[in-house]
């Protein structure tokens, strides 16, 4: 059994059985796969320090080298659309961050909450509406400094408010086919129409904003003061000239995906729309956006589609499939237990690719394209380490405040538990 290498032909080693070889070669994907996840998950390993873009980047590579893949099909197993869309999401988030639009809202916010728990519960909706429609990592990005001015300026506890902006941006962002990654390349794969999962989708995310901001009342309730110091805060204005632009193409943007356009290309049609009417170089803007995660997102799509080559997923599948019929409540929960688990274990993008292709044996495809992206999102809540959102929010604050696992955990795992518990309850209830 021959193997490629970069295109090329190596021989079978004389004497081995084609069996024999296939086991090597699987044992070998397995190793690879291993390694970039120790990398991915790791950040900066201590033994190999390159960092999780690097280490899908190393992992692609090596699925090549050994014949896992070849060239031609490692190109064919990065998500373009996916791609595009995340990208021009990008654009279009940090168009609105250079127009001081999330300091703008954050600060009308500040003035009319009145006392920290109303600051907390409009922190809540604010990151999980935002996250349905501009990406959940990005809105991270951009708010951890403004949630960490706020905590600031109004003498407050760290940790439940930006616990409340990772965990409601994961939330929110259930809501759409826009919302993160893993919805992002469910929406490539199902063809579903972007207002119709919003529909089944919208409300239960909506009742898990709901859920988490009682469980942050109930938790930190105690801790936080009575009112809020308004005296040493400084709103930003809002310069309506820098910010109807930008607000405007994500307006049209938004009416593009309710359509039915191809979403990658109607949001990069709407931000060069925008470059356009500004009339000014747009490298300031190119400059913002996270080129490692897109590549880092690359590397991903051609590490998932060199293990899948092993057969294990379609193997696991199939042992677990005939629990898991989604036309029953049984089976909906093994199935949300399973992506669960997964989407921790390898992380819900990875999840999403390998458990996919096969998503249509059990049975309801709609309802399990919709229930799919719910739990491999909600899971990103599980841990401190679930979701890039997650780990955006700790890096961003960690000047101001070092946010420790079991402190995450401690609210992450009440909140996982109830969110996928009532959110998958609703679904099925609405769709099955």
């Amino acid at each position: 059994m021959p193997c490629t290498v970069f295109g090329g032909k190596i021989p079978a080693v004389t004497g081995l059985t084609s069996g024999a070889l296939k086991t090597s070669m699987d044992l070998l994907v397995y190793l690879i796969f291993g390694l970039s996840y120790l990398l991915i998950a790791s950040r900066q390993w201590r033994f190999l320090p390159i960092g999780r873009t690097a280490g899908a980047l190393l992992g692609a590579t090596l699925m090549v080298l050994v014949g896992a893949l070849s060239p031609e099909e490692s190109y064919a197993a990065v998500n373009h659309d996916t791609l595009l869309l995340l990208f021009a999401m990008m654009v279009l988030t940090a168009s609105l961050e250079q127009a001081d639009f999330f300091g703008w809202i954050a600060g009308r916010i500040l003035r009319i909450s009145g006392t920290p728990m109303k600051l907390l519960i409009f922190l809540v909706f604010l990151s999980g509406v935002l996250s349905a429609f501009l990406v959940n990592d990005a809105v991270c990005l951009f708010l951890t400094p403004v949630v960490v001015a706020l905590c600031r300026a109004g003498k407050l506890p760290f940790a439940p408010f930006l616990i409340a902006l990772a965990t409601s941006s994961n939330i929110g962002s259930s809501a759409t086919l826009v919302g993160n990654p893993q919805n992002m390349i469910i929406g490539s794969l199902s063809g579903m129409d972007f207002g119709r999962f919003l529909c089944y989708s919208g409300p239960v995310a909506l009742l898990g904003l709901g859920v988490n901001a009682v469980l942050l009342r109930l938790m930190y309730g105690k801790s936080l003061p009575d009112r809020l110091e308004l005296e040493s805060t400084a709103e930003v204005k809002a310069d309506w000239r820098k910010l109807a632009p930008p607000l405007m193409a994500a307006i049209l943007i938004v009416a593009c995906f309710f359509a039915g356009f191809h979403m990658g290309y109607a949001a990069l049609a709407g931000v060069m729309a925008l470059v356009v009417a500004q009339r000014k170089d747009a490298r300031e803007i190119l400059l913002r956006v996270d080129y490692s995660l897109l590549v880092f997102f690359a590397g991903l799509f051609i590490v998932v589609a060199g293990l899948a080559t092993t057969g294990i997923a379609d193997r696991a599948w199939a042992a677990a499939a005939p629990s898991m019929a989604l036309n029953s409540g049984t089976g909906t929960a093994l199935f949300a237990l399973l992506m669960t688990a997964g989407s921790n274990l390898v992380s819900n993008v990875p999840m999403v690719l390998l458990t996919g292709p096969s998503l249509a044996s059990l049975g309801s495809p709609e309802f399990g394209w919709v229930l799919m992206a719910f739990t491999t999102t909600i899971a990103g809540n599980l841990t401190l380490v679930g979701s890039v959102a997650n780990l955006i929010v700790a890096e961003g604050a960690r000047d101001a405040h070092t946010l420790g696992f079991f402190e995450y955990l401690r609210f992450g795992l009440l909140s996982t538990l109830l969110v996928m518990a009532l959110g998958c309850g609703l679904l099925f209830w609405i769709m099955a």
